[in-house]
């Protein structure tokens, strides 16, 4: 599965379907754990879990062992998770069991295609997790859910799962073998989440880097910052990128300055009006935004990898004829990719903090009033307010970049001793995101203001003007002391919602 496949399947609600042959397979696979396992013994069939492993389960009690299991389990705490989230989730696990690794019986992954397909998905809590045998209170709760004791969102609504799949003319499921432990072994809340945070990265690199060529045109900044020469002497291919999606922006520019032609003559100035070279949050986007290209290029090779993985455990290998025991739940390989996008985005934020504080310093730009205050200095306050909001939003962002992957606790009496805290690590990615569009928010309305100020609208590149246009359709000028929170509610869900498709 590639990351458009899940897209389409997660945003676009594209039907699922899996393969006569898939379900053949599975079929085998199942039969497979059924035989191989009579008689011996085999984790999570005829012995009890974790710690509890040593204990032999008689045959007679395997079924109720699977349900204890799910029911056990189901202790999740704090909000529900995002829809989408919960959704991203199935999609993975449905995908993990269409590996046919994990002896389940093939009726598990036709309710899964149901259930996606009529966007029936579980009410998921956030807190639980620890990412070791993978998100297993977070999947255990899914698994209530599909057996018919848990919650389901219906329409926004979270309801009993019961009451929703009869709605729907669906059976829950009956557990058959081992597919309580199937459902809950596994990484797939963190990396459903992780491919929403994936997504929703680029799109914020892609308007900080819109933002910054704007800010950088509507300055007349220097262009050779930006330049192929400048940024090829570095060898980083983000750096590259986004340079050139900076070029490519600005590329007809009529504001933006030559440095040969305004400073490389006979120039006899003692004192220039202008920097001679602009700020660091101006100038250095490609070495700041670059980091931020090259996190993401890796994370999607990760994710893409986690996706289409069998984070099971144990391993029904029918074609090997055995099965093999170990730890492919680990959340490591997501949890450190959850981290380092974190740090990047936050720093992006960071950035658009210091790009907001030079429009709404007077001092800093030379050209507008403070605040981009275009009314009585002192009677009225221009952005003043506005600056607190991402000021705030930022330093929130700054504590949540502590790492979760070197946070592990040992659980479990001690058999889970190293743990990846992957789904924590997932969801507080997710915050720092939603953060930063927040940030944005009220940049990109100062930004607006700004052009306003230096009546510079008609004289902006093709998609600085675009952008121009699609905040003041959402936001008019800003012409007396009014409250904007709900003008800033509006733009985070237009760039939410509206990748800019600058890289």
């Amino acid at each position: 599965m590639s990351l458009n496949d899940f897209d389409r399947i997660l945003y676009e609600l594209e039907p699922v379907a899996v393969s006569t042959e898939t379900l053949g397979k599975s079929q085998i696979n199942f039969t497979f754990l059924k035989e191989f396992s009579s008689g011996k013994i085999v984790y999570g069939i005829n012995t009890g879990f974790g710690p509890m492993a040593q204990h032999r389960i008689p045959y007679a009690d395997r079924l109720i062992l699977q349900y204890n299991l799910i029911r056990s389990h189901a202790s999740g705490a704090g909000k529900v998770i995002d829809q989408r989230y919960s959704r991203a989730m199935l999609i993975d696990r449905l995908n993990t069991f269409a590996q046919c690794k994990s002896g389940v019986h093939p009726d598990l992954l036709i309710l899964l295609c149901d259930m996606l397909n009529k966007n029936l998905v579980p009410a998921i809590y956030e807190h639980g997790g620890v990412g070791a045998s993978g998100d297993l209170v977070q999947l255990a709760h899914m698994a209530l859910a599909i057996i018919g004791e848990g919650e389901l969102f219906s329409n926004h609504e979270v309801l009993s799962s019961a009451e929703v799949l009869a709605k729907n003319h669906l059976t829950p499921f009956a557990i058959r073998l081992r597919e309580g432990l199937a459902m809950m072994n596994g990484t797939s809340c963190m990396t459903g989440i992780g491919i929403i945070n994936l997504s929703e990265a680029k799109t914020l690199l892609g308007w900080s880097i819109l933002i910054s060529a704007t800010i950088n045109e509507i300055f007349e900044a220097f262009d050779d910052h930006i330049s192929v020469p400048l940024n090829h002497a570095k060898l980083h291919v983000g750096q590259h990128k986004v340079a050139e999606a900076m070029r490519n922006i600005l590329s007809k520019s009529i504001l933006m300055k030559d440095r040969l032609s305004y400073l490389y003559n006979d120039n006899a100035e003692t004192h220039f009006k202008d920097k001679v070279q602009e700020y660091y949050s101006l100038r250095c986007m490609p070495q700041i935004l670059g980091p931020l290209y090259d996190t993401l290029a890796h994370a999607e090779n990760i994710l893409i990898c986690e996706l289409n993985s069998v984070s099971d455990n144990p391993i029904v290998d029918h074609e090997a004829g055995n099965i093999f025991h170990g730890g492919n739940f680990h959340g490591d390989y997501v949890s450190l990719e959850m981290d380092k996008i974190k740090i990047a985005v936050t720093k992006l934020s960071m950035l658009a903090e210091r790009q907001l504080n030079y429009l709404l310093n007077d001092k800093l730009n030379g050209k507008l009033p403070a605040f981009i205050n275009t009314r009585t200095i002192g009677l009225n306050f221009g952005l003043q307010g506005l600056q607190y909001t991402a000021t705030s939003t930022v330093a929130e962002n700054q504590t949540l970049s502590n790492p979760v992957y070197v946070h592990s606790i040992p659980s479990n009496n001690d058999n889970q001793d190293i743990v990846s805290m992957g789904t924590n690590a997932a969801l507080m990615a997710g915050r720092v995101i939603d953060n930063t569009f927040e940030v944005l928010a009220v940049e990109v309305l100062a930004l607006a203001e700004a052009i306003d100020c230096l009546d510079k609208a008609d004289m902006l590149s093709e998609k600085p003007k675009q952008l121009y246009v699609a905040i003041r359709n959402i936001c008019g000028k800003i012409d007396d002391d009014l409250p904007k929170y709900k003008d800033l509610a509006a733009l985070k869900i237009y760039l939410k919602s509206n990748n800019p498709n600058i890289i």
